[in-house]
């Protein structure tokens, strides 16, 4: 169903995004605003799609400049426009989404002062609808936007069908504690790390140390540590969030240890999860 050709009540709009536009710069990029389709990480797509109730797949049908007295706050490097696009695909959104949406965006102009050309250009969108304006969207962040390719769409779809699942790995608060276990023999020990998470789901994380052996490390998700769990494979959400949530030391206030040698062997267990997980990899 098409919506509603209504007039815009464009204010409205710009109160809702202003704020949040004008916070945070955007960047400078050559001819585009968004995620290059060749150099788009993991992490920044799943940046994006962690925090966006509605992603969309859209074509740019039209872009207007907003008169100047409708951007206050806006650097003079950007031009805030007012685009519609035409809806292609809906792949995370309750309730549907009509098939041309609208919403805000400030694009960095050229030496010149102008802007690069947006129509017709395929995009997807990662953002929440404006309360009471049917097909009116609010950015998630003010370059919540990703070049449409293959890879990309690829690359959306499937970090958007793990952030769906009830039990989705969930942003990382702190440490909540740590110990080293000795063991019976030199060289052998387990060190137990327990995580925070946004919504106190539990995450876990053991490190396996045995004489002429290389060190195992794996996370667990459940109440009970399972015995069974192993390293999270890279390129996946729970990847994500301890290779980007995880902080880059082990606090020494959250160590549980009675010996000075039990804490530092905590210490480098840790480091070796850190090293293993290896670079968040964002490029935004």
């Amino acid at each position: 169903m098409r919506i509603s050709q209504a007039k815009v009540i464009l204010c409205l709009v710009l109160m809702g995004l202003g704020n949040a536009a004008s916070a945070q710069p955007m960047p400078t990029l050559p001819s585009t605003f968004s995620i290059e389709a060749e150099t788009a990480s993991y992490s920044d797509v799943a940046d994006l799609v962690v925090i966006s109730p509605l992603i969309i797949d859209v074509t740019v049908r039209k872009a207007a400049k907003v008169a100047p007295e409708q951007a206050i706050g806006v650097p003079i490097s950007l031009q805030r426009m007012l685009i519609d696009a035409d809806v292609m695909a809906l792949i995370r959104g309750e309730g549907g989404i009509t098939d041309r949406v609208r919403f805000v965006l400030d694009v960095p102009k050229d030496a010149k002062g102008k802007v690069p050309k947006l129509k017709k250009q395929r995009l997807f969108l990662f953002g929440s609808p404006v309360a009471g304006r049917t097909g009116d969207i609010r950015l998630s962040r003010p370059n919540a936007l990703a070049n449409f390719s293959p890879t990309n769409d690829a690359l959306v779809r499937r970090i958007t069908q793990e952030a769906v699942l009830i039990d989705a790995p969930q942003r990382i608060i702190s440490i909540a504690s740590a110990f080293h276990s000795p063991g019976t023999v030199l060289g052998e020990g387990e060190t137990q790390i327990f995580l925070k998470t946004e919504r106190d789901q539990p995450v876990s994380l053991t490190v396996l140390s045995r004489p002429n052996e290389q060190k195992q490390w794996a996370v667990s998700t459940a109440e009970v540590i399972d015995s069974s769990a192993s390293a999270p494979e890279r390129f996946t959400l729970l990847w994500y969030r301890l290779a980007c949530g995880l902080p880059r030391s082990l606090p020494t206030d959250r160590i549980e240890a009675a010996r000075d040698q039990d804490a530092e062997r905590a210490q480098a267990d840790y480091k070796f999860i850190i090293d293993a997980l290896g670079p968040c990899g964002r490029k935004r």
